[in-house]
């Protein structure tokens, strides 16, 4: 398929710095691949002087896909693809020094961060989930804009303000003595040693010649920073976004920073992707009247060669189950007439909650389904622990793994404990678990301290050496000599809770044995090889098999964002719910109105809007206002369905159910045919 005119242009201009506005559905994965093909068969750049950065893994893999089929692998060799936070790791890893760590720092998951700071600030925040996790974002918010613990303190305005940039102070200062990392870290250390170091700057200049940036929009401060800072004053690069699509605000996502980039770059060249290869013309006429309403740097209109297409509907339910009946009841009769597949049809929502009610529906009628966005078995907090352990069993240097399981099941090796440890480690360049056993180690512990340290530490070496001959028994003793059980039963929120958990660790336990005895059709492998393959779990978490099934997707409008479906159902088009109260509230209604433009530019056929004349509340009931979104809309080109004749709601309910009968029956019917 040649590139258009737009496409075209996007790929050749390689003189300065570049802003593509891609559309929803215009090919900038496309413009991307081909870009990087340009740069290397035409303009003589070299593949390892070239690193193009996005967001995910998973559009990181599908982009070394894309460039896999136009290059070959020679001469993509040395190319960088990857996420903005696998960049910053790997500028870490290469300038530890400058950095002043260890070469062996450890990361940090959100659980560890979670645990370590309920310990932290128990005396201030006694364990408050709420307050908790207002903790983190907030810390998380310093880290993206550039704020240290002083500046935090500093900006402090209020006595809650004071107390967190306390509490970021103890957090970073624990960290620096432990030599780990969190997730913010990995933009945030590179982007300040950047700024601060001329040499390094200047190496990492040299090295990435030219860079290009996907989903640019969602952008925070520090990434935007370390992105001027590779590319300096030269400023070869290209950024490809679309402020349309901004819907990340509340994890620091700036769509000012398009805007951002003209001030910086004055000689910028802003080039438009307006054509659309996914949706037809009267989808795309919706989405562009009703994203006019929101103001814009730069304007553009999204077109489609694809045809008119069909009326988009508009369909009033009288509640929640009422919804998810009528949605399961036109979807099942869509699929019989059109002989469509089930994986054709998206049901997306704003909040998570909603999908219950579908969910449920489409069980009854043994529909096949998928949510995206559950929780993976490898990100289960058992999972994690046991892998920890598994971790420090074949390599007694990770101090990420050592912290997350000293406690866990409790020991009573408070965070003082860490910190001295951490400390002495630090001074000595030794992970935690060595230091562990040093002589020395009196004059900064006390007697209990060190008593409870070196009893696991001691243990965890037996352990270790058990494993080097029977590693399969030496995980059941591990197992069953720290009493996991009795410590699942102790935290989880019920026994059923914890029955649960106790089955996916057996679960883990049974696949371990599998692979260490080895099957027909694989050789045996040691316990490190084996925690290698379970600690590159993203290969298994990435439902990568799923995708393929035949199964009706359901999930939030934000897990939509990049994918694309023949048929959608945008349910729960209500005041409250999209927009959202809290964004009412807040004054934010722009970022609902990019969520909803996101949710139709997904429908590349038929699109149908759901809504409720009532819908249960925390316990209530209420009568919500259709979506002003609905309202803002082309009427023309909206079927609004109109109750013509007034049915009381238990004949609705029963024409309803007979209706789903029957289909379903005919629906049985054909399978038993098939």
């Amino acid at each position: 398929m040649r590139l258009n005119p737009g496409q075209q242009q996007a790929v050749e201009f390689v003189t300065g710095p570049c802003l593509v506005l891609a559309g929803a559905g215009s090919g900038k994965t496309r413009v991307i691949t081909n870009k990087i093909a340009h740069l290397i068969r035409e303009c003589g750049y070299q593949a390892r002087h070239i690193a193009a950065v996005t967001f995910t893994n998973k559009a990181a893999r599908e982009m070394k896909a894309r460039v896999a089929q136009t290059l070959g692998r020679k001469e993509a060799r040395g190319l960088v693809i990857s996420t903005f936070h696998t960049l910053g790791l790997d500028i870490i890893k290469r300038e530890y020094a400058a950095l002043g760590m260890k070469s062996n720092f450890s990361l940090f998951d959100d659980q560890d961060q979670m645990a370590l700071l309920k310990e932290l600030t128990a005396q201030w925040l006694e364990e408050d989930k709420t307050l908790l996790q207002q903790l983190i974002s907030t810390i998380s918010n310093w880290k993206n804009d550039l704020v240290d613990p002083a500046g935090a303190a500093s900006l402090a305005r209020s006595e809650r303000d004071n107390i967190f940039a306390h509490c970021y102070g103890l957090y970073h200062a624990h960290l620096k003595s432990c030599n780990v990392l969190d997730f913010d870290d990995l933009i945030l250390l590179p982007t300040l040693l950047l700024q601060r170091n001329e040499a390094v700057r200047e190496r990492w200049q040299q090295r990435i010649r030219y860079l290009l940036v996907d989903e640019y929009q969602d952008t925070n401060t520090s990434q935007y920073e370390l992105v001027k800072l590779l590319v300096g004053h030269r400023a070869r690069f290209t950024v490809v976004g679309d402020d349309d699509q901004s819907i990340y605000s509340w994890r620091g996502a700036r769509p000012q920073n398009l805007a951002l980039l003209n001030q910086d770059f004055p000689a910028l060249q802003v080039i438009k992707l307006e054509q659309n290869y996914r949706s037809t013309q009267r989808i795309l006429k919706a989405a562009n009247i009703l994203i006019a309403n929101n103001p814009h740097v730069f304007e553009k209109k999204l077109f489609s060669e694809l045809g008119y297409g069909a009326e988009l509907k508009v369909v009033t339910a009288n509640n929640e189950d009422h919804e998810a009946e009528r949605v399961v009841g036109e979807l099942i009769a869509h699929h019989f007439i059109n002989k469509t597949q089930y994986k054709d049809y998206a049901i997306l929502y704003r909040g998570n909650h909603q999908s219950r009610v579908f969910e449920k529906m489409l069980m009854q009628n043994r529909l096949p389904y998928r949510i995206s966005g559950g929780t993976s078995f490898f990100s289960r907090p058992e999972i994690k622990d046991l892998l920890a352990y598994l971790r420090i069993l074949t390599n007694a240097d990770d101090d990420s793994a050592f912290l997350r399981i000293v406690n866990t099941p409790r020991r009573e090796i408070g965070p003082a404990t860490l910190q001295k440890l951490g400390d002495w480690a630090m001074a000595r360049n030794k992970s935690l678990f060595t230091a562990s056993f040093d002589i020395g180690l009196q004059q900064t512990l006390n007697g209990r301290n060190l008593e409870s340290l070196q009893r696991f530490t001691l243990w965890l070496r037996e352990i270790a050496a058990l494993a080097e001959r029977e590693p399969i028994n030496a995980v059941r003793d591990l197992i069953r000599c720290m009493d996991y059980q009795s410590w699942l039963f102790e935290t989880s929120a019920s026994p059923k809770a914890a029955e649960m958990r106790m089955k996916n660790v057996d679960t883990l336990f049974s696949w371990m044995t599998e692979m260490l005895e080895g099957t027909d059709l694989d050789e045996p492998m040691t316990l490190a090889q084996v925690v290698t393959r379970f600690t590159l779990r993203d290969m298994l978490e990435r439902g990568e098999g799923d995708e393929d099934t035949d199964q009706v997707q359901l999930m939030t409008l934000h897990a939509s964002k990049g994918l694309e479906f023949p048929y959608v159902f945008l349910v729960g088009m209500e005041e409250g719910l999209l927009p959202h109260q809290s964004s009412i509230d807040e004054s934010n209604v722009d970022e609902e109105r990019r969520l909803a433009y996101v949710g139709i530019t997904r429908a590349q056929r038929e699109l149908t809007f759901m809504l409720c004349r009532e819908r249960r509340q925390y316990g209530e009931l209420i009568r919500p206002e259709p979506s002003r979104f609905l309202l803002e809309l082309p009427q023309d080109d909206l079927q609004w369905e109109t109750e013509r004749k007034v049915v009381s709601p238990e004949q609705r309910m029963k024409t309803g159910q007979s209706r789903v009968a029957g289909l379903r029956a005919m629906l049985d019917k054909s399978r038993g045919a098939g």
